[in-house]
C-alpha cells in the first residue's frame, strides 16, 4: 500500500484544480443554488470533455479506463470547490451499478452515453426508514411473465429530477436474510408512472428527490445481474460512492481550514493578527488535525475500494464516520474563526457548512457507520 500518488495523478489534480477554479467559483455555486435544477449543462459537457465522467469506464465503452484512485484525486478538488450537479449520482451510483453488475449489452447501451456526458444517472435506494442497508429496501417489484412492475416510493434520490436513467433497488421476493431477494432495475426516468418531486434540503447545490412509482413496467432485460441477487452489486456500489463522498468531504474541510487560516493571518485585533492569539491558533491546529486524520482514513478506504479487498467493509464506514464529524465540525469552527462576518449570507463560509451537513447525512450518519464498524468487531 502506497499513500503517495503517481506523477500522472498529481498532474490530474493540478488540472482539476485549475479547471474548477476557473469554471466553479463560489459565485457560480451560489447561482446554481438558485437554479431550478442546480445542473449546469455547459459545465457538465466541459467536465465530460476532460474525461471525468468516464474515469472508471473502460476504453471499450468510451471511457478512459482509469482507477478509483484517479477519481479520488478529482473528487477531492470537487469538494474543495463545492462543485454542484449530479456527478456523484451519475459516476458513483447509476453508471457504477451498470459497470459492476450490468451485462455486456447493458454496458454497451449505457456507459458510452455517460462517458460522453449525454446521460445523467442516479440510484433510487432509500425509503421512508432512511436506511442504506439491505433491510431498508422494501419496495416490491412484481413479476408479470418475464417482466416486472414497480410500485412504491423512494426518498432522497440524488438528482433524480435531471436523470435520464435510474437504477432502482426493489424486492422480488421475501427471504429470511434481508440481503436476499433484492433486484436492481435499470429504469428510464421518464417512464409512464414515474413521478419525481424535488425536496428542500440544507445544501441546494445538489438536489434530493422523492420518486413515486405507480405501476411502472420494466422489461426483464433491464435487470442488472440476476433476479434476487442485487445486494452484492449494490454493496460494492455503495462502498465506492461512500469512499468518493469522503474524498469530497476532505476537500471541503481542507478549503474551510485554508480560508480560516488565511483570515486569521489577515484580521487584526488589538494591534495583532488574531492568528497570533492562542485560542485562535490552537483552534486552527485542531481543525488541521481533524482534516489530516480524515484524509488518512479516506485514502486508506479508497485504496481498499480500488483493490476491492475485504478490508473495505470496515475501512469505508470508518472513513465515513470520521469524515462526517470532521466536515461538520471543521466548517463550523471555520465560521467561528471568521467571527460575525462568517455568519452572514454574503460570506462564503456557510456554503461549506451546508455541504458538510448534507454530506454527513448522506448514505447514513456518523452513528450509523460507527454501528457498522462495531459489527465488524462482533460487538
Amino acid at each position: 500500500m502506497d499513500f503517495g500518488f503517481s506523477e500522472d495523478q498529481e498532474l490530474l489534480r493540478d488540472s482539476a484544480r485549475k479547471f474548477l477554479d476557473a469554471e466553479c467559483p463560489t459565485t457560480f455555486v451560489r447561482k446554481m443554488m438558485e437554479d431550478d435544477s442546480a445542473h449546469a449543462t455547459e459545465l457538465w459537457k466541459k467536465a465530460a470533455e476532460l474525461g471525468w465522467m468516464g474515469i472508471l469506464i473502460p476504453e471499450e465503452h468510451g471511457g478512459i479506463g482509469g482507477s478509483f484512485l484517479d477519481l479520488v484525486v478529482v473528487m477531492e478538488e470537487m469538494g474543495r470547490s463545492l462543485m454542484p450537479g449530479p456527478f456523484l449520482a451519475t459516476v458513483l451510483l447509476g453508471s457504477a451499478a451498470v459497470l459492476v453488475g450490468g451485462s455486456d449489452e447493458q454496458k454497451d447501451a449505457v456507459l458510452p452515453k455517460v462517458a460522453a456526458g449525454e446521460w445523467v444517472m442516479t440510484l433510487a435506494q432509500a425509503e421512508k426508514s432512511g436506511r442504506y442497508d439491505a433491510g431498508g429496501i422494501g419496495m416490491p417489484a412484481t413479476a408479470r411473465g418475464s417482466d416486472f412492475v414497480l410500485s412504491g416510493e423512494k426518498l432522497f434520490v440524488p438528482d433524480a429530477h435531471v436523470a435520464d436513467q435510474m437504477v432502482v433497488a426493489a424486492r422480488t421476493g421475501s427471504h429470511a436474510a434481508p440481503e436476499d431477494g433484492i433486484t436492481l432495475f435499470l429504469v428510464d426516468a421518464k417512464s409512464p408512472g414515474v413521478e419525481i418531486t424535488q425536496l428542500k434540503t440544507v445544501d441546494m447545490t445538489r438536489r434530493q428527490c422523492h420518486v413515486a412509482f405507480q405501476d411502472v413496467a420494466v422489461a426483464g432485460s433491464q435487470v442488472l445481474g440476476e433476479v434476487g441477487q442485487g445486494w452484492p452489486i449494490l454493496k460494492r456500489v455503495l462502498e465506492q460512492a461512500i469512499a468518493g463522498l469522503c474524498t469530497e468531504m476532505v476537500g471541503t474541510g481542507q478549503q474551510a481550514l485554508d480560508m480560516a487560516v488565511e483570515y486569521a493571518k489577515e484580521r487584526v485585533q488589538f494591534g495583532k493578527p488574531i492568528g497570533s492569539f492562542q485560542a485562535v491558533k490552537h483552534k486552527c491546529v485542531d481543525m488541521m488535525v481533524q482534516v489530516e486524520n480524515a484524509r488518512s482514513l479516506t485514502y486508506y478506504a479508497a485504496w481498499t475500494v480500488d483493490e476491492n479487498v475485504d478490508e473495505a467493509s470496515q475501512a469505508v464506514p470508518m472513513a465515513k464516520a470520521y469524515c462526517s464529524d470532521m466536515c461538520k465540525t471543521v466548517t463550523s469552527e471555520a465560521i467561528q474563526v471568521h467571527g460575525g462576518i462568517g455568519f452572514t449570507w454574503e460570506h462564503d463560509m456557510h456554503l461549506f457548512y451546508r455541504r458538510g451537513l448534507a454530506s454527513e447525512a448522506a448514505f447514513g450518519s456518523a452513528p450509523t457507520h460507527r454501528e457498522v464498524v462495531a459489527q465488524t468487531l462482533d460487538l
